[in-house]
């Protein structure tokens, strides 16, 4: 029999606010947030933003303060974990040493009193799904970490969730099969048609994966977005500093971010004009990436938190014209090309 994947559900919280204790800065501050049902969603930002805590808020695996949490219009804030609807899928994996793959998967059908057959029969096909049907009897310590995951998502599917929760779970892997793991997810999300919520601290992880992100700071959420938008468009310095590939400048009316590959460079003594957002720098970096080579230099009138900026040029373009260590050049930008940011909160 295979298991039965359930109607995706739709995530809202509203006004959710958790403190540890009175007097204390809230972890998270009444935060307002819907996720679409079946939607692939990425929480991120720095440590202490506050996320895992909406993760598990969400999970029933935490208090809430204040606010409420909805699936599907049903209010589950206070219910617990097993009542809700939704499954988590840890950092650590978590699974039991002393028991085969398959008996990790249908542990939980165990302790509802499901009958052996019947709940090795769903285990097999749950993975089967993720490609460990073959490896059903290994032991976790006989697993690398990218099996030892599929077998963690096998377990959490099996309680047939309608939100995945999942905390940082390719942060424990080598970079080359966190690649690799990320793709797995995304495809598996799709199949399933399940909504996953997904903490991260990496960007690129987040631009990945998600349909929309949620960028959160101080237990705020600075934006939300697909990750197009938000990292074409950052609504805050804060974002556009935490998402990478752009330079917060000053001028006149404020402060714009101008992505580093949108960033024009000529050598201080050329004729070529760069209009009026040229800006005098020093070379103080160069690093070759490969398909690109990545600059870093100093704004020579800039306050110094926001001296340091940086160009990214295509391999050919640095080819045709290198650029050194100490030297002295110009840079400017199109006004197009400029976002012009809110006061982070």
């Amino acid at each position: 029999m295979e298991a039965v994947v359930p109607v995706p559900a739709a995530v809202e919280i509203v006004s959710l606010t958790k403190r540890y204790a009175a007097g204390t800065p809230a972890a998270v501050d009444s935060i307002d947030l819907r996720i679409d049902s079946g939607s692939y969603c990425c929480l991120l930002g720095p440590s202490g933003c506050g996320k895992s805590t909406t993760l598990r808020m969400i999970a029933g695996h935490e208090s809430v303060t204040s606010g409420d949490i909805l699936l599907d219009n049903r209010n589950i804030t206070d219910l617990p974990a097993a009542a809700r609807g939704t499954a988590m899928m840890f950092q650590s994996f978590a699974l039991f040493p002393h028991l085969s793959a398959l008996d990790n998967v249908a542990f939980s059908l165990k302790m509802k009193g499901v009958g052996k057959t019947e709940r090795h029969q769903r285990a097999n096909d749950l993975l089967a799904r993720v490609a460990m049907g073959h490896l059903a009897e290994r032991k976790p310590g006989e697993l690398s970490g990218g099996q030892q995951q599929r077998v963690a998502l096998a377990r959490a599917l099996i309680t047939e969730p309608r939100v995945l929760l999942l905390d940082e779970p390719l942060s424990a892997l080598d970079p080359f099969l966190r690649i690799q793991m990320r793709a797995e997810l995304r495809r598996w999300q799709k199949e399933l048609g399940l909504t996953f919520i997904h903490v991260t601290h990496s960007q690129e992880e987040a631009m990945a994966l998600a349909d929309t992100m949620v960028v959160m700071n101080h237990g705020l959420i600075e934006q939300v977005g697909p990750p197009r938008e938000v990292y074409n468009h950052p609504a805050s310095e804060f974002v556009a500093r935490f998402m990478g590939g752009h330079n917060v400048l000053d001028v006149p009316a404020g402060k714009v971010a101008v992505r580093n590959d949108h960033m024009h460079i000529v050598p201080e003594s050329a004729a070529y004009s760069l209009g009026t957002n040229a800006l005098a720098a020093e070379i103080t970096d160069v690093e070759y990436q490969g398909t690109y080579v990545l600059l870093g230099l100093a704004l020579a009138d800039a306050a110094p938190a926001a001296r340091n900026v940086s160009v990214m040029l295509g391999e050919a373009a640095f080819v045709a014209r290198p650029y050194a260590r100490g030297e002295r050049v110009r840079l400017g930008w199109a006004d197009a090309d400029a976002r012009t940011l809110a006061t982070s909160a």
